[in-house]
């Protein structure tokens, strides 16, 4: 999630009203700090002050205020599959008002994140990322949704990822790809290939290289076959593309890579 601008205490009169029907375009986050009607997709909410609504960019929305005044702090960002995944898995609702218990702890946060995104000090975007991240994870604890996966299901998911990983690495000359490992493991392409990449350091793509050139190269050191009999049995369909990706990889051709295997016999 990438911030585009925000404010905070912002104030209008008793005649406020703001119309998306075709949504705002961008996501929006609203911390609502008074009496307010909202229109979600057509459904009516009166909000309690110390509410939040968290809006995707095409969710039509229509808000105003109730009694003399609306003042909220909001900011409007961009995100994609992944980041609706991650608010998903904390537990973090979208296009509907959450009351929250402890307002004084995510209004503070919202002014520290505020004041990151307008600095040009040091660090300021990565701190924004942090603090966006941390008072995410504050408003899923504190509305109760949030609690993370049972342990039990983090580590099903754990040992899913870990049993791909071991495929992945047994039998490299497996045709494999992104989605139907993503299906094995139930997950959609863009959640399994970030799960992936955060339990692992790297990406499900650059592993299935790995353990295919790691093969190629036991096979150039310890056999006397071909270079295109090499590529089939890595799951190459061409020995063109082997290759190409394995000078790419490591600097040289399988053939140079042999002789020099050979030399320190």
């Amino acid at each position: 999630m990438k911030i585009g601008s925000i404010g905070c205490e912002y104030t209008h009169d008793s005649s406020f009203v703001m119309d998306r029907p075709h949504g705002t375009g961008a996501g929006l986050f609203l911390l609502v700090k008074s009496d307010a009607l909202f229109f979600i997709n057509g459904d009516r909410f009166e909000v309690r002050p110390d509410s939040f609504v968290l809006l995707l960019r095409d969710t039509p929305v229509k808000y105003s205020a109730i009694s003399d005044k609306y003042v909220d702090d909001w900011f409007y960002f961009d995100y994609d599959e992944r980041d609706l995944e991650w608010l998903g898995t904390i537990g973090i609702e979208t296009d509907k008002p959450v009351h929250i218990d402890a307002p004084g702890e995510i209004a503070q946060l919202f002014r520290m994140l505020a004041y990151e995104h307008y600095s040009t000090e040091r660090f300021n975007e990565e701190l924004e990322a942090a603090l966006l991240e941390c008072m995410l994870y504050k408003l899923a604890r504190l509305t109760g949704s949030g609690a993370l996966p049972a342990a039990g299901i983090r580590a099903a998911k754990s040992e899913s990822l870990t049993n791909i990983r071991t495929k992945i690495y047994s039998v490299p000359e497996a045709e494999l790809s992104i989605d139907s490992l993503a299906a094995e493991v139930g997950m959609s392409r863009s959640g399994f290939q970030h799960s992936y990449k955060k339990m692992f350091g790297v990406s499900p793509i650059s592993d299935i290289i790995t353990s295919r050139l790691d093969k190629a190269k036991r096979l150039l050191s310890g056999t006397a076959m071909s270079v295109e009999e090499i590529s089939l049995s890595c799951g190459y369909r061409s020995p063109y593309s082997f290759m190409r990706q394995f000078r790419n990889k490591t600097g040289k051709t399988p053939t140079e890579y042999r002789s020099d295997a050979r030399k320190t016999e």
